[in-house]
């Protein structure tokens, strides 16, 4: 089973197992948002417990 590409492109592991994502909205109509809004679209986030194994999945790690 080859790994899903665009999962590969918007996940990580992290080195302890959890899975990290990027936080959308992030990258257009930044104007009107405030600094302090986008700065925060910078962090990764934690996916969502109910998400990581379908995601898992999507990457082949079992």
């Amino acid at each position: 089973m080859k790994t899903h590409r665009g999962a590969a492109k918007r996940f990580e592991i992290t080195g302890s197992g959890k899975v990290r994502r990027r936080k959308g909205y992030g990258s257009h109509l930044l104007v009107k948002k405030s600094s302090r809004r986008k700065r925060t679209y910078r962090a990764k986030q934690e996916v969502s417990p109910h998400d990581v194994s379908n995601v898992r999945k999507l990457l082949r790690l079992g």
